[in-house]
């Protein structure tokens, strides 16, 4: 059914309350990142003519006379700060009214409050701390103490916090906060991110304690597929700063320093991969903590305000079922692949009881499909202390799974068990659905891939011993990822961090924040997030902000490619990861594509170079925009004149270079792009529109077949249910992306490569050209001031819908064929317009802000049928006749198998559609050629 879209208001409506930078905090933000945030506002909804002029924007600090700025200008995204910087700790609240180009004002926004963070070193006087003798590599967690008397009416606490490894906070028995895994992950040498919490309502006059447990986490715990260890120090440290406002004026306040103590906690082991050991016949919090602490000097410098939320519990799911597998274990299927932990509750068992739960994505010969996670063990323990009733679930680990295996209890009651999911509390902005029930679930994997892979950074995968922000994936996966969800705040903070940890030539690691240490990296595809993820933020949101933080690493990179492709513009040699999981790639050999790494280097170096130019342009940096663009035409002067053949033809052959040529305008001319959308088509339509391509060509197939007017070859490509395909996972009962095209092979088996995820979003990417193209809502213009609504509907689907909440407010479009017709709903938010291109070729229409309805003769009112005089490549792409010649072929023995039929009529293309004969059975070759022959004569006569 067509999702309705709404009519406006009258009049326009106040508009929403202000965001503070990308921030997405409900209710007062605290610490804001800077102390000159900008700021966006919404109108939800507005009259036809209405037109923004001005705006007022009135602030108000720290309860004092509010301050009001009248600017004129129609922007509402990421607006300058009109007052003077916010001071640390300082209160501000600000709210908005807009000024149409009539004259009148709409009414004001709510206000928005935020305080400031602590912007100066100076503002802290805690110290880092660690337990002088507890907490060691493999003693129990730690847990840190200190109290402070309150001497009077609490009306205001705040607590700063970060630490070295994970912390759990405790003030006065009661929990601070809702995040998980705080303080998360970034590149700890460089940037250390604290948070802020209010706490008035847990701190009370006279004594106050503060506990805060210590987890290994990702500064001490195992880290990458090197077995690495306490890859950023040996020590759990606390920096804590608890600030109470009393009723006097006066604040008082508990810092970390040599007057804390330390104690045990019941968690004896804690790690990400591993998992966490819990004895519960050890007090959580002790009675007593008696060890003394060391302050270390440690550089508060690095500390910087969250940009972003934090990890959060997002869902808990139910048991779907409790099962006992061949060899007697019992399995919980939660019915989704997941990011997050197990949450069991037990009753009745014996003091020294132990309950285990080992977590895997998939099931293998019925039992748990373990081989996947490589050495992580995936493995949570619990000691129990007696019969009393408890809930078990740790809290210093997440775990990828869709199934656990559970231990220790008998006759487990599905209604005991579920699983908490956890993952970066990201908005989601993005939705898209269609009339094709497994395209549908297909986008639901991607999103729950994006959703359990963005935790903390943008990881490859959440399960194994590995769980790294690779390069490669995130800029492959930005546009969808920037679509699904207000990601701003998440990506910006980890380019942050590529910056800081790029090397000073210029390399960019594979991973972020880095782990591998590899020495001068340098990858196409993967480095070159350093210049796409900051451009798709761009284009996605409208912040210029983040290209001009991002320019010199943008630069540093493709200086440094420029610098090994040398004077001719090709960049070739050396380690590449290439057209990565390509699926005629070995299970043992990932890289080993089809497309050539040459190719694919050089095309990324002329694409990266004028991403460069595009972001000097915007930022008016003229003399460096013009330097880089003629790089790009050099390069891609370069990539013609060495790799493409007059008639098109890219060097290898593979579907994958062919679009990247097509899509990054690297062919010299109208003759070679003919040629090359030719043979790319061709390339599909021979393999049986199963797709070729890796992690470098998949998030391009679909639009480069679309930009030669190959849409139908696009939707069977789109639509294959054949492995390899989109599609082939969802027929298997994926809940998410998976790594490889067949991580799980047709029979069930668990793919025998070394890299085997379930949980992979990369692959994921084509979402976005199912926004973009086959909904048809797409950005003309950044932060989707200007939408291109064009939607390509196909002969399959007979309906899509898509919708997006932009900066500007919420954008949709919806489209169905029925009885002959064509018809369109656009949305468009206010602030914005669009340009509306209709599928019967009319001339495209512009409109404001508001509801649309459209409607043309449908593009396909009926099946097409086969050309009088077919050609085979006609009968590739008529379905029904290509079932008809497989139907013969299988029964007659020619083959059975459509995918090496399609491979054989490649040279015989253009030729009449008889000579499939020719193709699948050579006459005097194949024992069954002769009445093959006569069969396809008597289909095509």
């Amino acid at each position: 059914m067509t999702p309705t879209l709404g009519a406006p208001m009258a009049r326009p409506a106040a508009p929403t309350p202000v965001k503070f930078a990308h921030r997405t905090d409900a209710g007062r933000v605290l610490a804001v990142p800077t102390s000159t945030p900008r700021l966006s506002w919404q109108i939800p909804d507005a009259p036809p003519e209405f037109a923004a002029a001005a705006y007022e924007l009135e602030v108000t600090v720290d309860g004092g006379p509010p301050a009001s700025f009248v600017v004129e200008s129609a922007e509402q995204v990421l607006v300058p700060w009109p007052a003077a910087p916010i001071a640390s700790r300082q209160e501000v609240a600000v709210r908005v009214r807009v000024r149409d180009t009539g004259g009148g004002w709409t009414d004001w926004s709510p206000a928005a409050l935020a305080e400031g963070g602590l912007f100066e070193t100076a503002d802290w006087t805690a110290r880092f701390v660690s337990p002088r003798t507890l907490g060691g590599p493999d003693a129990p967690s730690p847990l840190l103490r200190g109290r402070l008397d309150v001497p009077g009416e609490v009306t205001r606490a705040r607590l700063f916090i970060t630490s070295h490894g994970l912390h759990r906070a405790e003030l006065n028995g009661r929990r601070v906060g809702d995040d998980e895994l705080a303080p998360g992950w970034t590149s700890y040498a460089n940037r250390l991110r604290y948070r802020a919490y209010d706490v008035t309502d847990l701190v009370r006059s006279g004594a106050n304690v503060l506990d805060v447990a210590l987890g290994n986490g990702w500064f001490r715990g195992r880290l990458g597929f090197r077995d690495g260890r306490a890859l950023y120090g040996d020590r759990l440290a606390l920096l804590a700063q608890l600030e109470v406002t009393t009723a006097d004026g006066r604040t008082h306040t508990l810092a970390t320093d040599g007057s804390w103590t330390a104690g045990e906690t019941d968690i004896l082991a804690s790690d990400n991969y591993d998992g966490q050991r819990t004895d519960l016949r050890r007090p959580a919090r002790p009675d007593r903590t008696t060890d003394p602490v060391d302050v270390l000097d440690e550089d508060l410098g690095r500390l910087v305000a969250p940009e972003g939320p934090p990890v959060r519990v997002t869902e808990v799911l139910p048991a779907v079922t409790v099962s006992t597998s061949p060899s007697g274990r019992t399995l919980v299927d939660f019915g989704q692949n997941l990011v997050g932990w197990v949450r069991l509750t037990v009753r009745g068992l014996e003091e020294g009881a132990e309950v285990t739960v080992r977590h895997a994505e998939v099931l293998e010969d019925g039992e748990l499909g373990v081989r996947p996670l490589k050495t992580a063990k995936a493995t949570d323990e619990y000691v129990v202390a007696g019969p009393d009733e408890v809930t078990l679930e740790p809290v210093f680990t997440f775990h990828g799974f869709r199934y656990a295996e559970v231990s220790g209890v008998e006759n487990l009651d599905p209604a005991d068990v579920e699983a908490v999911v956890l993952g970066t509390d990201l908005r989601r902005t993005g939705w898209f659905e269609s009339s094709h029930p497994l395209l549908n679930r297909f986008h639901d994997n991607v999103v729950w891939s994006a959703r359990g892979n963005f935790l903390e950074v943008p990881t490859d995968c959440p399960q194994r011993d590995e769980r790294l922000g690779w390069t490669g994936d995130i800029q492959v996966f930005a546009p969808t990822a920037t679509f699904l969800f207000d990601a701003a705040g998440f990506l910006t903070n980890w380019l942050a961090d590529l910056a800081a940890e790029q090397y000073d030539d210029g390399s960019v690691p594979f991973v972020i924040p880095d782990v591998l240490h590899t020495v001068r990296p340098a990858a196409a595809a993967w480095g070159d997030a350093a210049t796409v993820v900051p451009w798709v933020l761009y284009q996605r949101t409208g912040d210029a902000g983040v290209l001009r933080a991002q320019l010199p690493s943008m630069r540093a990179w493709v200086d440094r490619i420029a610098g090994l492709a040398g004077k001719d513009c090709l960049w070739t040699g050396g380690f590449q990861f290439g057209d990565w999981l390509d699926p005629s790639a070995p299970p043992e050999e990932p890289a080993a594509a089809k497309a050539d790494p040459d190719v694919i280097a050089t095309a990324h170096l002329a694409h990266s170079a004028e991403l460069v130019a595009n972001a000097a342009a915007v930022l008016g940096e003229h003399d460096v925009a013009r330097h880089y663009a003629d790089l790009a035409t050099r390069t891609r002067e370069a990539f013609a004149r060495e790799y493409v053949t007059g008639g098109g033809r890219v060097i290898s052959d593979a579907q994958t270079v062919y679009a990247l040529a097509l899509e990054w305008a690297l062919l010299p001319g109208e003759p070679e792009r003919a040629g090359a959308g030719r043979r790319l088509a061709d390339l599909v339509r021979t393999s049986g529109f199963r797709i070729s391509t890796g992690f470098v060509g998949t998030p391009l197939i679909a639009d480069a077949l679309t930009s030669v007017g190959e849409v139908d070859v696009a939707y069977r490509l789109l639509l294959q249910e054949g492995v390899p395909s989109w599609l082939y996972a969802v027929t298997m009962g994926a809940t998410t992306v998976w790594e490889r095209w067949d991580s799980m092979l047709p029979d069930g088996r668990i793919n025998p490569g070394e890299m085997t995820s379930f949980n992979h979003y990369a692959l994921g990417a084509v979402a976005d050209w199912l926004h973009r193209r086959v909904a048809g809502l797409a950005p003309a213009a950044p932060g989707f001031r200007s939408l291109t609504v064009h939607p390509l509907p196909g002969p399959v689907l007979t309906s899509a819908y898509a919708r997006h909440l932009t900066p500007y407010g919420e954008a949709a479009v919806a489209w169905a064929r029925q009885d002959g017709r064509f018809t369109l709903s656009v949305r468009v938010p206010v602030g914005a317009t669009a340009t509306v291109h209709l599928p019967d070729g009319s001339a495209p229409v512009q409109v404001g802000h508001g509801s649309h309805e459209f409607a043309c003769a449908d593009p396909y009112p009926r099946d097409r049928e086969l050309p009088a005089d077919p050609t085979v490549r006609d009968v590739l792409d008529h379905p029904a006749t290509w079932a008809a010649v497989l139907a013969v072929a299988a029964e007659l023995g020619v083959t059975g198998d459509d995918t090496y039929a399609a491979g054989r009529a490649l040279h015989y293309l253009d030729a009449p559609a008889s000579e499939l004969a020719e193709a699948l059975a050579p006459a005097g070759l194949a024992p069954q050629a002769a009445a093959f022959r006569a069969r396809i004569d008597a289909l095509f006569a």
